[in-house]
């Protein structure tokens, strides 16, 4: 099966099982989706939206941010992790997108960049998802699912990942399959035991035939052991 074929039909299963993927971290605008982005580094979307539940009601603009000392704003996050270093990345970036950008959040992969704590990942999320610039946004589930499918080699940077899904993806499709990677690689395709065994997938997985076929063996010796 050629790669692209192989996508569509990847795409074509992962849209049946999550029709309604979509953005987990709770937002209301371009600003609060950047700071929650940036919060969710090495952190879960359900403890990053527990955190923003208050966050976002205590501090509505930049200039919030700012008008605290940086061990408060420490404290309002500290359940997040590596929260010292993201608090002072978000008052950093507060100061330049009042400075630079009058206090909006800026609109442009390159402007997004610029900005203390945002990666291309960031970038990608925000552009895709409060501007809705096609984007694919590689985060360790989707390069996770993208390696496991054989989309991208084992050792290929998030970068060189993401170069390869979006020529195999229709870029109208590209913030949608971002979206339903991330599901499936969090619902179901898991870092720690994968649902190999009711995957739909499965034939043209062959990390998942290897997994099947190995846990068939151990079986095979347990039961040979016991009898």
């Amino acid at each position: 099966m050629k790669a692209k074929d192989k996508m569509r039909h990847v795409l074509d299963v992962l849209a049946e099982m999550f029709p309604d993927a979509h953005c987990e971290l709770n937002h209301s605008n371009p600003f609060e989706l950047t700071i929650a982005v940036l919060l969710s580094a090495q952190c879960t979307d359900e403890t990053v939206n527990k955190v923003t539940v208050d966050l976002f009601h205590k501090y509505k603009t930049p200039a919030d941010y700012l008008a605290v000392p940086l061990e408060e704003l420490e404290l309002d996050i500290r359940r997040i992790g590596l929260f010292r270093s993201k608090a002072a990345n978000i008052q950093k970036l507060c100061r330049i997108v009042i400075d630079k950008y009058d206090g909006e959040v800026p609109n442009t992969h390159e402007g997004l960049v610029e900005l203390p704590g945002v990666g291309r990942k960031t970038a990608n999320v925000v552009m895709s998802n409060a501007f809705g610039v096609p984007a694919i946004a590689v985060d360790t589930h989707v390069e996770r699912v993208s390696k496991r499918l054989s989309f991208a080699k084992p050792d290929d940077s998030v970068l060189v990942v993401e170069q390869k899904l979006m020529k195999l993806v229709p870029r109208e499709e590209w913030t949608i399959t971002h979206h339903r990677l991330i599901f499936f690689g969090r619902y179901h395709c898991k870092a720690q035991r994968p649902q190999c065994d009711i995957c739909p997938l499965l034939d043209i997985c062959k990390e998942g035939q290897r997994r099947m076929k190995a846990a068939d063996s151990t079986k095979t010796k347990r039961k040979t052991t016991k009898s």
